[in-house]
């Protein structure tokens, strides 16, 4: 996406806000835009930056063909920054860099941008020092932070941004794309529910490490049932190997929170909405031996430990402690 028409084919309210701001001269020194992933975030900000040091706008678009703007695409203009978490989290140091870099004027204009990814996994002292940024805004210089969520983000900071929240997509529409690009009808529910971005979707769906992350899941689960006495064994030697950089920590408790999902609509006979057809048998299995009170303590369990793990906690410690709260 790289015009602001086809944003709004996403996120209509979101391009009407900035397309509106930006021809009137009104752009705001700092963005929080909320949303799940595959909603546009990183394509509003990379617009947005564009837009800002693009001399041959369109209206409220960029180019797309000079310099600036190819330079921007391809993450080496030297006035955007972006700023990622390192590891779990975005550290203090790298702010400090940050702040290092905004003590000399922009290399090409008098214009900087910096574009903080994750943005809720700024540690607290972190937090603090982009803050400070933020109570004392330059003129030049515009933030815009990307979060999916945006309730772990100090409020003092929520508060100095304009918050964008970003519309969840058109699940039918998303899952008859799939199909069009060729991702296989057995997997289309399952990569929909873990991704709203095409192109991730796709990739999952040809990826062998995330089939193979879908076979340790539901082995997990059965082993829960099964033999319960080697879950903590199976955890470490086949669950921790597999799940190493923190996407993948990530995403293998999401998938197993959707296996748990999966056996409490089975319980209540929402079977159509289960994600995990081809275990149809081990679903009624575990819906037989769990509990529905069970099923949502677990649910809530899992949900906990994501949010341990954007806490910096360590991840063989949040899967021991979701072990033993399952097991119980």
């Amino acid at each position: 996406m790289k015009k602001w028409s086809e944003i709004a084919e996403i996120q209509p309210l979101a391009s009407k806000i900035l397309t509106n701001s930006i021809q009137k001269s009104r752009i705001s020194h700092a963005y929080l835009i909320h949303g799940e992933r595959g909603t546009g975030k990183e394509a509003i900000a990379r617009i947005l930056a564009k837009v800002l040091f693009c001399e041959n706008k369109i209206d409220a678009d960029p180019c797309d063909n000079c310099l600036t703007c190819k330079r921007i695409d391809s993450g080496n203009h030297p006035d955007v920054h972006w700023i990622e978490p390192d590891g779990l989290s975005i550290k203090k140091e790298q702010i400090e860099d940050l702040q290092k870099e905004f003590k000399y004027s922009g290399l090409e204009s008098a214009r900087k941008v910096y574009i903080i990814k994750d943005a809720d996994t700024l540690t607290t002292n972190a937090a603090n020092r982009i803050l400070k940024f933020l109570e004392e805004p330059n003129m030049e210089t515009t933030a815009i932070m990307l979060t999916e969520n945006s309730q772990s983000i100090l409020s003092t900071i929520r508060s100095r941004c304009q918050v964008l929240d970003l519309q969840p997509l058109n699940p039918d529409q998303f899952q008859r794309q799939l199909l069009e690009s060729g991702v296989f009808e057995g997997n289309v529910a399952l990569v929909s529910a873990l991704t709203n971005n095409i192109d991730e979707a796709i990739a999952l769906n040809e990826d062998e490490w995330f089939a193979q992350a879908r076979k340790l899941v539901v082995q997990l689960v059965e082993m829960f049932i099964v033999k319960p006495e080697e879950v903590y064994l199976y955890i470490h030697n086949q669950w921790l190997v597999h799940f190493k950089e923190r996407k993948q920590i990530e995403q293998g408790l999401d998938l197993l929170l959707l296996a748990f999902k999966d056996i409490l609509h089975y319980h209540i006979e929402y079977e159509n909405l289960v994600l995990y057809r081809k275990q149809d048998e081990k679903v009624e299995q575990a819906a037989l031996f769990f509990s529905q009170e069970q099923l949502l303590s677990i649910l809530q369990s899992i949900l906990q430990a994501k949010r341990k793990l954007k806490q910096n906690v360590h991840q063989t410690l949040v899967m021991e402690q979701l072990t033993l709260h399952i097991q119980r």
